[in-house]
């Protein structure tokens, strides 16, 4: 209750336009530029409210990939035929909330009857929940959505994106490499459209010696839902958590 009367009083004190009409930054980042002590409150209910949203959905698998991929295209069918194994299996299934991988992501699980996770964020240009979200969560700063996307997840399945699917993969790539998450199954689905990043891992980050051998081994590579599901599951059988 706390929680939202502070909320509810920020967000008094931020009444007028989202962006000023003129002189002012247009970029988010800026929008508390002299009120750095209330964004600690609105941090601190989005952090809330997305634990207490979250909290039994394991088992669960976060995908990544494109906004912009379209619905006849291979990459979106495969995110749907997926989503729509893990969830016949028993996994939650979490993305972003919006269109493209993560819409075809959300349908699948909505196809198997799982339950689908949204975890959507506010964007200047306002991306749009999909409808086959049946468990919404929406997030004001990038940061939390991300410790979302892990904090719960048994997997990440990533499909084909840009640079924010890039940033997720490498977040996790990291938090893995350096311990601070549990290791778990990292996916990336498309071997065609990975070869490229692969090859520069090795011929550049591996042979200059910025990562190591054992890092290449953070990740598969594949191309069928099979396989994805195959991974998953036995990876978490032999764990006992399934």
């Amino acid at each position: 209750m706390a929680i939202r009367k502070t909320k509810k009083k920020l967000n008094d004190r931020r009444k007028g336009p989202r962006f000023p009409a003129h002189g002012a930054s247009p970029y988010i980042a800026n929008e508390f530029k002299e009120q750095d002590t209330w964004r600690l409150f609105r941090i601190m209910s989005e952090f809330v409210e997305g634990f207490e949203a979250l909290r039994d959905i394991r088992p669960a698998v976060t995908i990544f990939g494109s906004a912009r991929t379209p619905e006849p295209a291979k990459d979106f069918q495969l995110a749907r035929k997926i989503a729509f194994k893990l969830s016949k299996k028993g996994f939650s299934i979490i993305t972003g909330g919006g269109p493209g991988i993560m819409e075809a992501a959300n349908m699948g699980a909505h196809e198997a009857g799982g339950r689908s996770v949204g975890c959507n964020i506010q964007l200047p240009f306002e991306q749009k929940g999909n409808p086959y979200v049946n468990l919404p969560v929406n997030f004001h700063y990038f940061f939390i959505r991300k410790v979302m996307f892990l904090r719960y997840t048994s997997a990440v399945v990533v499909m084909p994106g840009g640079f924010g699917t890039m940033d997720e993969l490498f977040e996790v790539l990291t938090l893995t490499q350096t311990h601070k998450i549990d290791p778990f199954p990292i996916i990336l689905v498309n071997r065609e459209f990975w070869k490229g990043g692969v090859e520069w891992i090795k011929n550049s980050l591996l042979e200059s010696k910025y990562i190591d051998e054992n890092d290449l081994k953070l990740f598969h590579v594949v191309d069928k839902p099979e396989e994805v599901a195959d991974i998953i599951t036995k990876y978490y059988k032999y764990k006992k958590l399934l």
